[in-house]
């Protein structure tokens, strides 16, 4: 089974949905399915993401691709 590669924008995106959905009532559980993630990946993407705008969201991404780059050039 593949793993689908979510954008910067799509994650920030998805956190809201949840957020709001939680905020009207509905367990943390039941806003990821309606999401279509699992609360695992939520609560990654929260730790990782939560409160990034969405250009703070790409810039982070591009940041740590661009580390990745010179980490394997320099090692």
């Amino acid at each position: 089974m593949s793993t689908k590669r979510y954008k910067p924008e799509q994650i920030v995106n998805r956190l809201r949905q949840i957020e709001v959905e939680v905020g009207n009532g509905k367990t943390t559980p039941q806003a990821c399915r309606d999401a279509e993630i699992t609360a695992q990946r939520y609560y990654r993407w929260r730790k990782e993401f939560g409160g990034l705008k969405l250009d703070q969201a790409k810039r982070l991404k591009e940041l740590e691709k661009e580390n990745s780059r010179f980490e394997a050039v320099s090692g």
